[in-house]
């Protein structure tokens, strides 16, 4: 088992990755000491295919097990989903010592953590996340939240988890769209931060299925994407500086999202376009170069990840879109640049007219 530790001064705690993992869940809870009452958070897809060894193997351990399974798909992270676990929450008497499991991808992790930072002011999370996207990113450090009409995540707290459990093998049922989407955060590491990571990527012929991609290869994605999380986040747990470079990407691409209503692309492919924008805008400013700039678009295309703006997304509504996300600061859009791979900063200072030409261009 691969043990990687997420440092943060007040709540320290490890992501635990290995191959039939899902099994030792009960024991790893034991050795936490948490409070015998679990509510297992899933959604009817993933509780059809790990629920059942989930509650068992917390049975085993002696929790006493409830379970409660929300609709899937972004268009549901929302306060009504949250409002039917505080519901489950009160009518099973969960307490202060109590946990919240997360069994499923980005959407019931980030949910389940939002309602277990609430409920009580604040009860134990563990996330099990079964989704490549959650695996490397969304299950680790603490962000929860859900969406508001006009925007991702708007509504929130940071609420860090007791353990994250990673069992490679789940990602066999894993659908091959959401692996592509996961490879878009994957990819985002190698940019911001992982040279190594970067180029074994590009070694590889396929990073779209994972059938085709060898073993050693996924377990050094999961390995230096939760070691490169853990990293940032040790450093600075609530985004007051250098956590905002996670964001890399993401900045159009919430924007994108918000504005197709969640429906035209996972989160992990509007990464991607916002991604291929962000390295555009970045060569338009003469902050990186052309050729890094197709080395981090290859291996988007390598993924089948989108690479481009819908035309139906109308510019001036995503310009609007984007004075709206959480990243604004005294009124300017903060954006993610790359500088090297493997270095990025952040910058207000990213005139309208460049973003416009950008995606126009793209």
């Amino acid at each position: 088992m691969t043990v990687i530790k997420v440092d943060i001064p007040e709540k320290s705690y490890n992501i635990a990755i290995a191959p039939g993992s899902l099994e030792q869940l009960g024991a790893q809870m034991q050795h936490l000491k948490l409070g015998k009452k679990v509510l297992l958070v899933s959604n009817p897809m993933i509780f059809k295919h790990y629920g059942l060894r989930a509650i068992a193997s917390l049975e085993n351990a002696g929790f006493q097990v409830i379970h409660y399974n929300l609709p899937p798909g972004e268009r549901y992270k929302t306060l009504n989903s949250i409002q039917k676990l505080y519901d489950i929450a009160l009518e099973n008497r969960l307490e202060r010592s109590s946990t919240m499991v997360a069994l499923g991808g980005g959407v019931i992790g980030d949910m389940t953590g939002f309602a277990a930072a609430t409920w009580l002011r604040g009860i134990n999370v563990v996330q099990i996340p079964t989704s490549l996207l959650a695996m490397v990113d969304s299950a680790i450090g603490g962000k929860t939240g859900v969406n508001h009409p006009q925007g991702k995540n708007l509504i929130g707290a940071f609420h860090q988890p007791s353990l994250v459990l990673i069992d490679p093998q789940v990602l066999k049922t894993l659908p091959t769209a959401e692996f592509r989407a996961g490879m878009a955060e994957v990819i985002k590491y190698g940019v911001i931060w992982d040279t190594e990571l970067f180029t074994q990527l590009e070694a590889s012929k396929h990073l779209d299925q994972l059938r085709y991609i060898k073993s050693d290869l996924i377990d050094t994605i999961l390995t230096h994407s939760c070691q490169a999380k853990a990293d940032v986040v040790s450093q600075d747990e609530k985004e007051s500086g250098l956590r905002a470079i996670l964001n890399y990407g993401h900045t159009i691409g919430h924007a994108v999202e918000s504005l197709t209503n969640y429906r035209m692309f996972k989160h992990g492919e509007a990464v991607g376009i916002g991604m291929v924008a962000a390295g555009q805008i970045a060569v338009e400013l003469g902050m990186w170069t052309n050729t890094d700039t197709k080395r981090q678009n290859t291996l988007i295309k390598k993924a089948n990840l989108p690479t481009q703006v819908p035309d139906t997304v109308d510019i001036e509504q995503l310009i609007n879109a984007l004075q709206l996300d959480k990243k604004v600061k005294s009124g300017k859009v903060r954006f993610v640049l790359p500088t090297a791979i493997g270095k990025v900063t952040v910058t207000d200072e990213v005139p309208t007219d460049v973003i416009k030409k950008v995606i126009r261009n793209s």
